[in-house]
């Protein structure tokens, strides 16, 4: 029984990992926010799985919930796409 729970918190932290990925490499901003999104959201479920059902909840309602809703009100208001004439930041950042 404990080998299938931690092969399903190993299987959320890889996804957990691959949505955080995605949210830095995507240059769509709206995309990369709901990547933003899901790594908060995969987390309150790893709260949840290390019985801290209180942590869960705040995370995501804040993390998930209102820190996308905050991004994506920013990115209505903005452009929504990166252009390609933008300098490119140094190998430090992006590698």
């Amino acid at each position: 029984m404990t080998s299938c729970v931690q092969c399903i918190e190993y299987l959320m932290v890889f996804i957990m990992i691959a949505a955080a990925v995605f949210a830095v490499e995507w240059r769509d901003l709206l995309a990369a926010v709901v990547g933003m999104a899901a790594v908060s959201l995969v987390a309150s479920i790893l709260f949840f799985f290390l019985q801290a059902p209180d942590v869960a909840m705040t995370e995501a309602a804040i993390g998930a919930a209102m820190s996308a809703a905050v991004f994506i009100f920013a990115i209505k208001r903005t452009q929504r796409y990166e252009t390609e004439e933008e300098e490119k930041p140094g190998w430090w950042v992006r590698w």
